[in-house]
């Protein structure tokens, strides 16, 4: 009886000393599983189509909304036209300081982006709404294609295609494989987005991207991606 005590108290602290030691699985033990992907935000950058409100504490008669142009310029009273257009908040509160301190004795200025028009992103192709959409902070492909509705059945997941604004503003191609991303494989295809991209769903094989490419941006156009600037999309076009 003795025997059998001291057995079972052996293997009673065996067990307690191997759990101890017991790695809890994670899921980078497992192949193929990969931990998500964490996007780190830069700084907001601001675009042709934000409307901006500048306010003067010192000085509200100049207050104003505006509302950045094409070209990328902002009209103010005292020195007219800035350049806004890819300049964060800060530094067009820093370029408006320095402008106004031969106007004003003590220049203090404030940039608040009063609605969000540079991150305009596009959903074609196999999605239950197609359509541009304009999120309040980046959003990966997935997430864009999330906002279009999802994919149909008839989708093409493994081919998914990101056309961006490249050098030059040449149309940059960038092939998505959401297939891996959803089932867990490759969750770095989960691109971040950048504003102005066509994300595009596609429902056959795609034997020729860039011949592809060159076509559905001729005659499917849904804004140009060298200003942002929106067209209606011809409903004659499939």
């Amino acid at each position: 009886m003795e025997k059998l005590s001291f057995i079972a108290s052996f293997f009673i602290l065996f067990f307690s000393f191997a759990c101890a030691f017991v790695k809890t699985p994670t899921p980078v033990d497992y192949p193929g599983i990969q931990l998500p992907v964490s996007h780190v935000e830069e700084d907001y950058r601001i675009y042709v189509g934000d409307q901006l409100d500048i306010k003067f504490f010192y000085n509200p008669e100049l207050n104003e909304t505006v509302i950045v142009r094409p070209d990328g310029r902002i009209s103010l009273q005292l020195v007219h036209e800035l350049m806004a257009a890819g300049l964060t908040p800060a530094e067009l509160r820093a370029l408006l300081t320095k402008a106004y301190v031969t106007e004003l004795k003590k220049p203090e200025v404030t940039v608040i982006i009063r609605s969000f028009a540079g991150r305009s992103v596009y959903v074609d192709g196999e999605v239950y709404r197609p359509g541009i959409f304009t999120p309040l902070r980046p959003i990966t492909v997935l997430q864009s294609i999330a906002q279009a509705g999802g994919v149909k059945d008839s989708a093409r997941t493994s081919e998914v295609v990101v056309i961006r604004r490249g050098a030059d503003n040449k149309p940059l191609v960038i092939p998505v494989n959401i297939k891996k991303v959803v089932d867990g494989r490759d969750l770095k295809q989960d691109i971040l987005l950048q504003p102005f991209d066509i994300v595009y769903v596609p429902k056959t094989f795609i034997a020729n991207v860039n011949v592809w490419v060159d076509q559905y941006l001729r005659k499917n156009i849904p804004f140009n991606i060298s200003t942002g600037v929106a067209y209606e999309l011809n409903p004659a076009v499939p």
